[in-house]
């Protein structure tokens, strides 16, 4: 379906030549939504067309406008301010429009674009459980992808457990000097929970011997270093990388632990991925690129063994790339990951999504690469989002104050349960029934209340407010979906694209309704440049909106012209697919019954 600005475009093309001999690109044509002060659906800007029409801009505007109203029936009316042409159309073009919405079921799925992306998310380290954090990445990089393939591209989903490092060691540790014997089974604590146990206690532990440390004299900042427990965890590390056989049998039956749970709470966000790296393969990947630098030149390596890459005179500072001791940092295997995946999967870019913390390591990671002599570091993409605060403030890890993934998706059931009854939204339903949609609002709950909001933007959680029915929230969308699905139900008649006709006359929200409809493939463009599901979800809620003023005014299952309730029935079951089709880029299922 050619979209409007489009078709402005081409009539307009037509108009100039008609008018003036000239033959204008199309795409050089400015055609953008009225503004709303104005009247007008769309208006075309005629300043650049002064040069040809040697007028004025009102007088070019209304020539070209005059012949658009007298040679295209879809322009209903005119109206030139000062260079600006606005543009209103008749009930017959937008009648075309919606009969081509209802008839397209794939509304709204751009062309394929043939360009392969990977999205890299979640990323978690194995010495911790998801938290409210991680869950804003999860649903960020959930969301992105479905709207990258609903933009055309080939996504690859993928994921790297951060499954060592010195971080993992410190909840071995911590095992070994406080847990020893305790497991999931036998606990009956969550895998990954009990293992986050493990690094609250590692933490609590050194917290204790820096103090010490610093009353028998010692500074801070060495008090910090040589702390035996860090000494421990380090030694334990270098164990790992030379295979020790106790510290690896160790490490995989924690692992194991905390993949179980990770698992559980992947299912309940209804999150998957299509490619799973772990960096305990990936990191030796690196190792070799580091080599390879060094032999380069494009590395250099201190007395102390350490490898470094010299960046200063691209404006950074030198950094680190493989530790003294031969273990490598972070970087190391990212790089390595990064050149495997370009190498196998042929990628025409690659995203990252990451917290803005990490802005500046990425920004080491391409100029690496660039180094390195990667002309694919330039479609790396860091997805650099804003973090997740508390009314209380912000979460720490190691101090235990993280909130708990599992339990804010239990709380987000809970809130849910309770809001609904109040509301007596679930009169009628079987027990299980109330289990799956209670499920389903809390979890379109939380997932809208995080994804409505600019990636770039540091963001306040608020349970409460998410699960609220009225306002630009899930639920709220949720419902008008369900209200929409039972007014459908009862009208008890049949009806289909058909049932749109030319010489119907909608009234102005109907219109208007058609209007946003209308926007939908552009607005799933538009989010898809800018790497933005938000954009997708404030269209949601503009949508919703919308439709909610039109039920509130116009009692659609009353109405006696047959002709007009079938087209009213068309146009709402059209709504509630674009929304089921919007919702569904950001991994909200949208309830029939509420």
């Amino acid at each position: 379906m050619m979209s409007a600005e489009s078709f402005i475009q081409a009539k307009s093309a037509l108009a100039v030549k008609a008018l003036y001999g000239v033959d204008v690109p199309e795409s050089s044509l400015q055609v953008g939504v009225t503004r709303k002060e104005f009247e007008g659906d769309y208006t075309l800007v005629t300043f650049p067309l002064l040069k040809i029409s040697h007028a004025a801009p009102d007088a070019t505007g209304n020539a070209i406008g005059a012949w658009l109203l007298e040679n295209v029936p879809e322009i209903a009316s005119f109206n030139s301010v000062k260079g600006f042409l606005n543009l209103s159309f008749s009930s017959v073009y937008w009648n075309d429009v919606l009969g081509a919405i209802a008839s397209d079921d794939s509304f709204g799925q751009l062309p394929a674009t043939g360009r392969r992306v990977m999205v890299e998310f979640s990323s978690p380290n194995t010495n911790k459980p998801l938290h409210l954090g991680h869950i804003r990445n999860n649903l960020l990089g959930d969301s992105v992808s479905r709207l990258l393939k609903a933009c055309g591209n080939e996504v690859i989903k993928s994921t790297i457990v951060n499954d060592r490092g010195v971080h993992i060691c410190k909840s071995m540790l911590a095992w070994e000097k406080f847990f020893q014997g305790k497991t999931p089974s036998n606990t009956g604590i969550k895998g990954d929970h009990l293992v986050g146990d493990c690094y609250v206690a590692f933490d609590k532990l050194y917290k204790e011997q820096v103090k010490e440390l610093m009353a028998g004299g010692m500074s801070e900042e060495e008090a910090k270093k040589n702390a035996p427990s860090l000494r421990e965890a380090h030694e334990m590390l270098l164990k790992w990388e030379q295979e020790d056989p106790q510290v690896r049998e160790l490490w995989k039956m924690m692992n194991g632990w905390v993949y179980e749970g990770f698992d559980e709470t992947y299912a309940a966000l209804g999150i998957t991925f299509d490619q799973v790296d772990h960096e305990s393969e990936t990191y030796l990947l690196g190792k070799e690129l580091v080599q390879k630098g060094l032999e380069s030149g494009v590395f250099e390596k201190e007395a102390d063994g350490s490898v470094w890459c010299d960046l200063t005179a691209d404006g950074l500072d030198r950094k680190l790339v493989l530790r003294g001791d031969g273990t490598s940092v972070y970087i190391t295997q990212d790089l390595g990951t990064a050149e495997r995946r370009f190498s196998t999967y042929n990628l025409n870019s690659h995203v990252y999504v990451v917290g803005n913390e990490q802005d500046y390591h990425f920004q080491v990671l391409k100029l690496i690469l660039k180094k390195l002599g990667f002309e694919w570091a330039d479609r790396i993409y860091h997805l650099s989002y804003g973090m997740v605060e508390l009314p209380n403030g912000k979460m720490k890890s190691r101090e235990g104050t993280v909130v708990d993934a599992d339990d804010l998706i239990e709380k987000m059931y809970q809130e849910a349960r309770r809001t609904s009854e109040e509301s007596g939204k679930l009169e009628d339903l079987s027990e299980a029934e109330k289990e799956k949609l209670c499920r389903q609002i809390g979890l379109g709950a939380l997932k809208y209340f995080i994804i409505k909001v600019d990636p770039k933007k540091t963001m306040l959680f608020n349970p409460e407010e998410s699960i609220d029915f009225n306002g630009n929230t899930g639920p709220f969308i949720q419902y008008t979906h369900a209200r929409i699905c039972s007014i459908l139900r009862k009208a008890g008649v049949p009806f289909g694209p058909a049932d749109v006709a030319p010489d119907t006359e909608p009234s102005a929200k109907e219109i208007r309704l058609v209007q946003l409809l209308s926007l939908y493939p552009l607005k799933v463009a538009e989010a898809g440049a800018a790497l933005s599901p938000a954009v997708v979800a404030n269209y949601c809620y503009e949508l919703a909106k919308e439709f909610n003023q039109y039920y509130h005014d116009t009692p659609i299952l009353k109405e006696a012209d047959d002709r007009l309730l079938r087209y009213r029935l068309e146009l709402i079951a059209v709504i509630a697919r674009t929304l089921r089709s919007a919702m569904g880029i950001l991994g909200i299922t949208l309830p029939e019954r509420m």
